[in-house]
């Protein structure tokens, strides 16, 4: 009975560091631009369905074919930033969260217009064998997921405290006319973050897609990673990590013990209660950033 618990519970915690590594393509955009990108779970869709072209349509060495479709990804990123984003520095962020929604709606009609509706296996670029310790069965992809997230939420934390490039995006998150003024170019670290925002998309699909079904729906773990984002508050890297484990034990366990009693499917909306119950208290996330304003 232990090791069942134990067992669901770490499903679950490796489940919410995948939510996490899909939420970062929330934070690493809004800590440079302060825009909310409503688009990220399509975004992740479109990465997907670059690897699946070059791998699995083209015959590319998978190697050869992520490179290729983090390089395309990047590209699309620069381009997102210069049609959309560069004529709205300076605006509001209202106007900016309505261009992700436009985004959103856009990405999904061009995958759909090149891909079209139907299913296709996305190459195993990960094993599927699950990893047996002892008594504990883990989905492989769910472990390369945990460890992913680990990875670049450290390399991340770092890159924005640390660098240059990641202090001004940051600035550029604050105030556009103040990081002008302060000699930082806004365009350049817009462009930079949605070029990250690229690539994430990209390492999200493989961890998360390895050797599933791939649709324009896939999308949806976009949504579900929300709760993480907002809970961990964000400007928060690393926080995600920790509310990405809380998500996805409440999740597990909800679906393993909640479910099969009531007969539905609470392990989808409990995240999202809980996620309001805690911004109920702390609106800026459990690791957001404090703003103090002077009146």
């Amino acid at each position: 009975m232990i090791i069942e618990f134990l067992n669901y519970a770490l499903n679950g915690a490796l489940l919410g560091l995948l939510y996490a590594l899909v939420a970062m393509g929330f934070v690493v955009i809004y800590r440079a631009s302060k825009v909310f990108n409503m688009a990220t779970g399509e975004m992740l869709v479109l990465g997907a369905f670059l690897v699946w072209w070059a791998v699995a349509s083209r015959g590319l060495h998978p190697a050869l074919g992520i490179a290729a479709a983090l390089a395309i990804a990047v590209l699309l990123g620069l381009a997102i930033e210069r049609l959309f984003f560069r004529r709205l520095i300076g605006e509001s962020v209202f106007s900016m969260i309505m261009v992700t929604i436009g985004l959103l709606i856009l990405t999904r009609g061009l995958v759909l217009v090149i891909w079209g509706p139907q299913e296709r296996a996305f190459p195993a670029l990960i094993p599927l064998a699950p990893l047996i310790v002892g008594e504990m069965i883990i989905p492989r992809p769910l472990a390369a997921a945990g460890v992913v997230a680990v990875v670049f939420a450290f390399a991340l934390h770092r890159f924005f405290n640390r660098s240059r490039t990641g202090l001004a995006m940051s600035a550029v998150a604050e105030d556009h006319q103040i990081a002008l003024s302060m000699g930082i170019s806004v365009r350049r670290s817009i462009a930079f973050a949605w070029a990250l925002g690229g690539v994430l998309s990209v390492i999200s699909s493989i961890v998360y897609l390895s050797g599933k079904s791939l649709t324009f729906l896939s999308s949806e773990i976009g949504f579900a990673a929300l709760p993480v984002a907002l809970l961990a508050g964000l400007e928060s890297i690393r926080g995600l990590l920790l509310a990405g484990v809380i998500v996805g034990v409440v999740q597990g366990l909800t679906s393993a013990y909640v479910d099969p009693l009531i007969g539905g499917n609470a392990a989808s909306v409990v995240p999202y209660l809980f996620m309001l119950v805690v911004l109920a208290v702390r609106p800026n996330g459990m690791f957001g950033w404090k703003r103090i304003e002077r009146v």
